[in-house]
């Protein structure tokens, strides 16, 4: 069993080390979107399914709590909190429209739409980000495996340098703790 434990650590820390080589930029490029976006009264909007829900609603808990600075909260809503919403919705439009409905409720122009997906072609996830370019929002994707075809219409694609479902949920995270880190840094230091 030891030797697994070192070999999934090992598979982490070559993961992590990719992406501090390549993902910097971008991971900067999305603390910008959203101190933009809170300077100007918008909120962050944030969603995905499965491991990735839980993921999302991290996000919102850090942004509108606290992740290091005591300060006021700012304006997150995950879309994955609500079972009455979630079912009614998968009910009546079907599971594909889950968060779409939800975007058409809550988003507005220059508000940051955050899809999570490991895969990078979850449709639900797809047809939200898609929903939110045409009401003016600024889409990101936090996705894994090359980053599928959400990569391709999001503004901006933060893609974890793997395949491996575990590996991507623990860059998805150390990139939000990243961002929340930046973000409470530059709006209240």
């Amino acid at each position: 069993m030891k030797a697994e434990i070192v070999s999934q650590l090992t598979e982490n820390q070559q993961v992590m080390s990719e992406m501090a080589l390549s993902m910097a930029d971008q991971i900067e490029h999305f603390v910008e979107l959203l101190c933009e976006a809170f300077s100007n009264g918008k909120k962050l909007l944030v969603m995905g399914n499965g491991g990735s829900a839980a993921d999302a609603q991290h996000f919102a808990a850090e942004i509108v709590g606290r992740f290091k600075l005591e300060r006021r909260g700012l304006p997150a809503i995950a879309f994955t909190t609500d079972t009455s919403i979630l079912t009614a919705i998968g009910n009546d439009y079907g599971f594909d429209r889950i968060f779409t409905r939800q975007l058409e409720a809550h988003g507005q122009p220059g508000d940051v739409v955050v899809g999570i997906s490991t895969s990078g072609t979850s449709k639900n996830v797809l047809a939200a980000l898609e929903a939110a370019k045409e009401q003016g929002c600024r889409t990101v994707g936090l996705l894994g495996r090359g980053g599928g075809t959400i990569a391709s219409i999001a503004d901006l694609a933060l893609v974890v340098p793997s395949d491996n479902t575990p590996r991507i949920q623990e860059g998805h995270i150390t990139i939000i703790h990243i961002v929340c880190d930046l973000l409470e840094k530059r709006l209240f230091s």
